[in-house]
Formats: structure tokens, sequence, C-alpha cells
């Protein structure tokens, strides 16, 4: 258990957010009044309310006429506004300048995120972000991350440039502890790992006290994943195919599919098997499955904006135009050529076969829902960090989750997940304040949740004219 209270250490650090003048001086009590509270325990929200902060925790919470206001403190008027947890991202990659990645995130509310999978050498950066934020020289969320991915042998450790390759259970073993030796807050496994190391990544990491997750790898079915201990599956990977009645014919074809250098041939290979499950697809086998999901507590992190943008290749997500000014130029360019070339090679098959899969994956969200399984709001997008998290708050809603479901899946939920309820992932007196001040009410409507007035991480105020300047910068590093 090292490691996660390790974990657990690292989210009750307090975070001096962003550097300033007086960052050396205590801390003013911070107040909100007036504001309506949305706390993300699942009640409806409570209108004029005063929240008191005071450090970097909640103090005071109660209603307007009733809290006292501390002397001296900087209060906030909250009238016609609506207060919410600070927001999680629970699948990004953090590939690129903290100068860019870092701001983009904050500016949306973002005040935690889940990387997924880095190199090694862009582990030591991100933890040395984190000392940076827990110090208050630096500006950014609370970060938990697992290094680089263990895969499989090569060539799919070509495709997933920076990962780990084991072939076998002592090699899994040695990785598993040579990322526990890095640092790395959980592990991640993806779809090659062969079937012997996976069992033995499980079995390390349960005997060291740390979690995993990931995609469902070919070999291995998502029963037996989720019998394992995997702590989340990530992007729906191996549901449709385990809920499928020629189940084992599929998974054998799968298997046969591994990764190459020639990702057209592997995306059509996939995308085949995907469209077999949709004509042989159960029901009772679904729900079988997902019973035993709500029994293992096996998480699910859809990344729907991913899963549409992979059923709809020729689909430009609206966030990428609107906020393409803050991608830096070389991404940009890289990506429409990456994007341009493979348009070239599909056929019309390809793109015909996308839109039933994808309204069967929004079939299957309700159908989990209706069984008691546990989302988290992820996104997957390299393009447009931060903003493509409220883009999958709206789809997690279009896929039948209440306003209020959808923003705890990217607030108590995650919270609940690491084991830290009883310190984020609501509004509730003695928690971390790391908040969002909202212009409109997200329960009547999710998408509310872009309409940002303020932010607040670890008990400091980032007022709206500080996210524009922080913009304003971003999109001049982003263009130089």
């Amino acid at each position: 258990m090292i490691m996660l209270r390790a974990c657990r250490l690292f989210l009750l650090a307090p975070i001096l957010v962003f550097a300033s003048s007086d960052q050396n001086q205590e801390l003013k009590p911070l107040v909100f009044t007036h504001v309506t509270v949305i706390d993300a325990k699942g009640a409806q929200e409570r209108s004029d309310m005063t929240v008191v902060i005071t450090g970097d925790r909640i103090t005071a919470l109660g209603k307007a006429d009733n809290t006292v206001v501390p002397e001296g403190a900087q209060v906030v008027d909250g009238r016609r506004k609506f207060l919410i947890p600070g927001l999680w991202d629970m699948h990004v990659h953090l590939v690129g300048k903290k100068e860019v990645l870092l701001p983009l995130l904050i500016a949306n509310g973002v005040t935690g995120v889940r990387d997924m999978g880095v190199p090694m050498e862009q582990l030591a950066q991100i933890q040395q972000w984190r000392r940076e934020i827990a110090a208050g020289t630096l500006l950014g969320p609370r970060i938990l991350t697992p290094g680089p991915i263990l895969t499989g042998p090569r060539p799919a450790r070509t495709v997933w440039p920076g990962s780990l390759a084991v072939s076998d259970a002592q090699e899994a073993r040695d990785a598993v502890n040579r990322l526990l030796g890095s640092g790395v807050d959980f592990v991640k496994v993806h779809n090659a790992v062969p079937r012997e190391a996976y069992f033995a990544i499980a079995d390390e990491c349960k005997k060291r006290g740390i979690p995993f997750a990931g995609h469902t790898p070919d070999y291995i079915s998502a029963a037996e994943a989720s019998d394992a201990g995997q702590r989340s599956i990530e992007h729906l990977s191996g549901i449709l195919v385990a809920s499928s009645t020629e189940e084992p014919a599929l998974r054998k074809e799968l298997m046969e599919v591994m990764p190459t250098a020639d990702l057209l041939l592997t995306y059509r290979s996939r995308r085949h098997i995907e469209t077999e499950s949709l004509a042989t697809f159960s029901k009772n086998k679904a729900a079988t499955l997902l019973a035993r999901f709500v029994r293992n507590g096996t998480w699910q992190a859809p990344t729907l904006v991913n899963l549409r943008q992979n059923a709809f290749p020729d689909r430009t997500d609206p966030a990428e135009v609107t906020f393409a000014k803050y991608i830096p130029r070389p991404l940009r360019e890289r990506t429409k050529e990456i994007k341009d070339a493979i348009l070239k090679e599909l056929n019309p098959e390809d793109f015909s076969s996308g839109k039933p899969l994808y309204q069967k994956q929004m079939e299957l969200m309700t159908l989990m829902k209706s069984a008691g399984v546990k989302f988290l709001a992820g996104t997957d997008m390299p393009l447009s960090p931060g903003f493509t998290l409220h883009e999958e708050l709206s789809l997690l809603v279009q896929a039948g989750l209440t306003p209020m479901e959808a923003l705890q899946s990217a607030t108590r939920n995650p919270a609940e997940y690491f084991g830290m309820l009883d310190s984020v992932g609501t509004i509730e007196k003695g928690k971390i304040a790391d908040l969002v001040l909202l212009q409109a009410n997200p329960l009547q409507d999710i998408s509310n949740t872009r309409n940002i007035d303020a932010i607040v991480v670890g008990g400091r105020l980032v007022p709206k004219s500080f996210v524009q300047d922080m913009l304003a910068k971003v999109e001049a590093v982003a263009n130089e």
C-alpha cells in the first residue's frame, strides 16, 4: 500500500497555484456570498449560500444570512452564479509544453487529471511539474500518472513510442517494479499485452498495493480483466466483443490482429471485428458482464469524444476549430497532415461502418447506467486540452446520464476512484477548495460548465481576468 499512501499525500499537498507578488504572504480568507452551490453529492442545488475558504480548505458552508464572513476576507459576490467542484479529466496524455497544457486545463476548470501514459523521459518532466505546482511556482492541476504504457513486444511497441514491452510474466513483474521505482501512481496496460504477462501485472500490482487500469488486452476477456482487479477500462474496449454470442471466435480474430506499422490495416481489421460484434450482440450476455463490473468495482472511462472521432474520421470536432489558436503550430500542422493522409486512404465502407458502431456504444452506455456501472469523464484528445472535457460531459448526457451524473463523472467519481472522497470531489466543509464558479446552471444544461467566471485551485482564486491573460500567453506561445 506504499504507493497508494504516496498518492494520497500528493493529492492532499497544499497548492499555491500561481506566483504573484504576495505569494509568500499569508492568504486572506476567500468567501463566496449569495452563491448557488452544486455540491455534486447528488442533491439539487442550494441557493443563497456562503462558502468560506481558509488556506486551502472550505471552513464554512451555509445559508448567507447564517454564515459569518471573516474580517478582512476577499469576498466574491456569487449572486446569479453557480459553484461546482473542480473538474477532473480522467484520460489525458500530458505530452507537450507545460506553458500550453497546464494553463488550458486550468482555464477550463480542470483542477485534476489522470494522465494515461507518457514516455519515461516525460515522466520525469511531469514529476518536476508536480513539484513546482506543490511549491506554488507553477499554476496547474493535480496530476496522477502511470508513466510509460505497458504493451506487448514488437511491433506493438513500435506503434506506441515510449511504451515498455513485456512478453512474459517475469518481464511484466520487472516492468511493474521498474515503474514503481520511478514513482508512478498506477500502471496502465494496452491492447497487445500477452495473457501470461497480463496476469503477472495484475498479481504484482496487487502485491505492491498499486492499481492498474487501461485497455482490455486482446488476449484477455473483459470479464477476466474485471475479475483480475483492473480498476478501470478505457474506451469501452473489449465490451462489445464480450457481449457477443460469438465472443470466442471474435476474440480469436482479435488475437490475430496485433498492432503493426500499417495502422490502416490494423484499423480496418479491428473495425471489421467490432462490426461483427454488433450483429451478434446479446443483451443477456451484456447484462451478465455489466453485473460483474458492478460486483468487482470496475469503472468505465468511455471517452465518448474519442469514440465519436474514431467512428466518424472525417468529422472535425468544433473545439479543434474554435480553439486551434491555442495549439502549437507544429502540432496543428502535423495533425492535419496525418488526418488528410488517412482520409485519402479510407474507402466508403470505412466511413459507413462508424455510425452503427457509435450508436451501439451509446446504447451500451445506457445499459451500463441502468446496471449501476460507474463512469469517469475522460477525453484522450491531444488537441484542445481542457476544452474537450466540456464536450465529453455533453455526450455523457446524450448517452443517458442526467446532468448531475455527468457532472459527478468529472468531480465526485474521480475522488471516489482514487479513494480521496474525504478530501476532494464535492463541496463540503473540511474539503480542499478546488472549485469552479459558473455563470449559468449546469444542472439545467450541462454545456453551462463552459461558462466559467472564476476558478479556485487549492484555495487561491484564479479570476476570469487572469484566465484571459493566461490564454493570451498560450496563444502567443502556440503561434511563435
